[in-house]
């Protein structure tokens, strides 16, 4: 059993990445404040653990968790800072975002470097140690995955579906084969700005996905907030929540728009 955290006297983030051995794609970071009676027996290293139980934890993990962020940097950065300053890059821009922020940052494997003012402790396979840690290894696997696999259906013929990017034979051959890709490789100009785009779409839609099961009526787990003609309607029948964008120009003052 993972004990929860490194120390119990601040609120503690556990960090952690993954890709950092793979010839293609991003690096992917993740910071997790779990509660501190977070418990799930299939919580473990992420390398450890089937993709099944990853996926079915990272649901879990991204529900009940205080605060998760999960952030990428992209290849044309890799090559321009290198793997690991990549790595560390990541897990500062994952701390971040986190909300409420963390005073304390436990951080897996034995170096780290930042500009955050935070003390931390970095922690010798800390995703088999400490349940934070392992929860940020889960995400930032997940995420990575899915992102690969969506690479995937651009670019087959370098195997990505399976190997994800990690420098398989199939993939070292695919490589001699057919050349690099901006994704491996190269200036990344229009790769960073598909990347980013893609990273900003799936996000949202995660996002929506979660609000919609808390407001069913707007119809957000299929028009992800857009302004379709169901969602309009909804909102005439139900009104604004929080959510809603009061400054959006088809909101309040649009409503009777004709359909």
């Amino acid at each position: 059993m993972l004990e929860n955290q490194y120390q119990y006297e601040f609120r503690e983030a556990g960090c952690d990445e993954a890709g950092r051995g793979c010839l293609a794609g991003p690096v992917f970071a993740a910071a997790v404040i779990l509660p501190p009676d977070f418990h799930d027996p299939l919580l473990n290293d992420s390398k450890q653990m089937t993709e099944r139980n990853r996926d079915r934890l990272r649901l879990i993990i991204e529900r009940e968790a205080v605060a998760w962020a999960v952030e990428a940097v992209s290849a044309a950065r890799i090559d321009e800072i290198n793997i690991l300053n990549a790595s560390f890059e990541g897990m500062s821009l994952a701390v971040a975002r986190l909300d409420p922020p963390p005073e304390f940052l436990a951080i897996d494997g034995n170096r780290f470097r930042t500009r955050l003012e935070l003390p931390y402790r970095c922690v010798v396979k800390g995703d088999g140690k400490y349940a934070d840690i392992a929860a940020a290894s889960v995400l930032a696997k997940t995420h990575r995955d899915e992102y690969m696999l969506r690479l995937a259906e651009e670019y087959p013929q370098y195997g990505w579906k399976k190997n994800k990017g990690y420098p398989t034979r199939e993939h070292r051959l695919a490589i001699r084969e057919y050349g690099l890709t901006p994704v491996v490789k190269g200036d990344g100009k229009y790769a960073d700005i598909a990347a980013a785009s893609v990273l900003a779409k799936t996000h949202r839609d995660e996002y929506m996905l979660r609000l919609a099961e808390e407001y069913p009526q707007y119809g957000w787990k299929k028009n992800k907030g857009y302004p379709t003609r169901e969602h309009r309607l909804a909102i005439r029948e139900y009104g604004l929540t929080p959510h809603h964008r009061l400054s959006f120009s088809h909101g309040i003052g649009q409503l009777e728009l004709q359909f």
